[in-house]
């Protein structure tokens, strides 16, 4: 990536005649140039319909990225919802590439009480199937688990930094929210420091250079993440948060999740583009 871009989780809410081309060029409008296709409810784009997505993206320079659908659990028992989360998840992979999209992220898998370790072959081996079909597929599309907010799922940064070295084509879509909610902590330009020398250090240059950041004000308990915020409503330091990125020279894209989606993400570019 040349830079990092900012943008919105999904269409903006502003948006008028409420669409994705239209959310793309929206998205150019308000001066952001990234924006993710949000699968979260069900795949909405169809495969006639993507080519017309992927002329939008380029002509107005918005980075493409795409959440696939919440009901994904790689560490499932039940074959018959094993086999669809693998489906979603290559389904979401494959419209989001011909939309012009260069980075799916999901939720992974739920630990279901079980021990770390079977829980991370699980999803490793499930995830290095999705990627060895894609690439079968001649689709390069980044596959990236994400950082989860509940200590219930499976998606802690040394996870997903172990299988992003352990496969090929995944890197890790790290929340910065989610890890300070999963740990009450994570919220300090030190904590955050810490973080990308450990993506540096585990993946190199190119991990801080490719990387696919979810970012949002977070409300959380003991158990972790409960709902999302915007920025000035909570106690998430996006300040900080910018600083680091800045300071590690962090290029890729940095989407917003907050309620106020383009609001959040046009507040954390301004505070990144300080001197």
């Amino acid at each position: 990536m040349d830079k990092l871009r900012f943008g919105t989780a999904g269409i903006p809410i502003s948006t008028p005649e409420h669409n994705t081309e239209n959310g793309i060029m929206h998205v150019r409008k308000l001066g952001l140039d990234a924006m993710e296709l949000e699968f979260v409810r069900s795949i909405n784009i169809t495969a006639q319909r993507a080519p017309d997505v992927s002329t939008a993206a380029r002509a107005s320079d918005v980075a493409l990225t795409c959440h696939a659908p919440y009901f994904i659990n790689l560490n499932s028992e039940d074959k018959a919802k094993l086999d669809a989360s693998i489906k979603r998840i290559l389904d979401s992979a494959r419209i989001a590439w011909l939309c012009g999209g260069w980075s799916l992220t999901f939720h992974a898998a739920f630990y279901l009480k079980m021990d770390a370790t079977p829980v991370y072959n699980n999803v490793k081996e499930r995830i290095r199937s999705i990627a060895r079909a894609l690439k079968d597929e001649g689709n390069p599309i980044w596959i990236r688990p994400e950082t989860t907010g509940k200590k219930s799922q499976f998606g802690t940064l040394d996870e997903l930094l172990r299988i992003s070295q352990e496969v090929e084509q995944v890197m890790p879509c790290i929340d910065f929210s989610h890890l300070h909610a999963r740990s009450g902590k994570m919220n300090s330009y030190e904590e955050f420091s810490a973080i990308l020398q450990d993506v540096e250090k585990a993946l190199g240059r190119t991990g801080l250079e490719n990387m696919h950041i979810h970012t949002s004000g977070i409300e959380y308990t003991d158990a972790g993440e409960r709902s999302h915020l915007n920025l000035q409503s909570s106690d998430m330091n996006y300040k900080e948060l910018m600083h680091a990125l800045r300071e590690f020279k962090v290029k890729g894209a940095l989407i917003c999740e907050s309620p106020s989606i383009e609001a959040d993400a046009l507040l954390m570019q301004r505070e990144f583009r300080k001197s």
